[in-house]
């Protein structure tokens, strides 16, 4: 049977049906297996209900508390945090302002677009890259620099070039960027900064693992209401909203023959290249 993070154990005592002021809820993502969701949990270790963030359906293991689901829910996508803790309000069925809240926060959370079809609306930016696979492009995931714990979140390869692709998510944030400076609801951020050196240390790892003559460039793909107007040389960030994604990489010029791009993604896939 698959993993979840709900561990069934007899020992725990059962959901109260009523939720105090006093109870705390806690939100996680869980992604394996192709599965993307949201699992809500009671402080006593015992599931309250879940999201899936591919469909948007959500399972609540009383009837009576999904609207507690939905309200976690909608403050997870809100928060840009990995985990969330909040507390509960109250007990009451979700009424229709609240079932179209939590549609408009899926939305934003999946980068929706009027225009786009219905299975675009509900892939992640890793999906978006991997479409590009028979247009000559190679993509390799969660990819590790050095024993720290960082990750590049996609390594992108092929005719246009090599590309570090970072996500960042505000949905309903005003994204405010002007040459090397970044704000999100007037709170100065570092996702240039931090996207510039990534790349160059994606670069640093590359060129010693014997890929000569090669640039990597970052991608910044942000959710929000964005107002920018940033540097654009080959050194700095290419900052982008999600619907551009991946039809941004498909306008490129041709800087790469395949064969070129088949030999840099190999050397991109050994684990040896980023661990050394």
């Amino acid at each position: 049977m698959r993993d979840t993070p709900w561990k069934a154990s007899p020992a725990r005592p059962a959901l109260p049906i009523i939720l105090s002021v006093e109870d705390v809820l806690t939100v996680r993502r869980w992604r394996r297996y192709g599965a993307d969701r949201l699992y809500v949990t009671h402080e006593n270790g015992q599931p309250v209900g879940s999201v899936d963030l591919q469909s948007g359906e959500v399972v609540a293991s009383d009837p009576l508390l999904e609207a507690e689901v939905r309200r976690a829910a909608q403050a997870y996508l809100r928060s840009d945090l990995p985990e969330l803790v909040v507390p509960a309000q109250r007990l009451a069925p979700p009424d229709e302002a609240e079932l179209r809240d939590l549609q408009v926060a899926l939305e934003a959370w999946l980068g929706t677009k009027g225009d786009e079809p219905g299975p675009a609306r509900a892939s992640s930016i890793g999906e978006r890259l991997d479409r590009l696979a028979d247009e000559g492009w190679a993509t390799v995931h969660d990819v590790p620099l050095g024993r720290q714990g960082t990750c590049v979140e996609h390594l992108l390869i092929g005719p246009g070039g090599l590309f570090t692709v970072t996500e960042r998510r505000h949905p309903g944030a005003a994204i405010v960027g002007r040459g090397r400076a970044m704000s999100v609801d007037g709170r100065p951020v570092a996702y240039l900064r931090d996207a510039r050196l990534e790349a160059t240390r994606t670069q640093d790892r590359l060129l010693a693992a014997g890929c000569a003559q090669i640039h990597v460039r970052a991608v910044l793909v942000l959710q929000g209401k964005l107002d920018v107007d940033v540097l654009t040389t080959a050194n700095d960030p290419l900052v982008v909203a999600r619907h551009e994604v991946p039809g941004l990489f498909r306008r490129m010029p041709v800087a790469l023959d395949e064969r070129r791009v088949q030999a840099l993604a190999r050397v991109a896939r050994r684990a040896s290249t980023w661990l050394g």
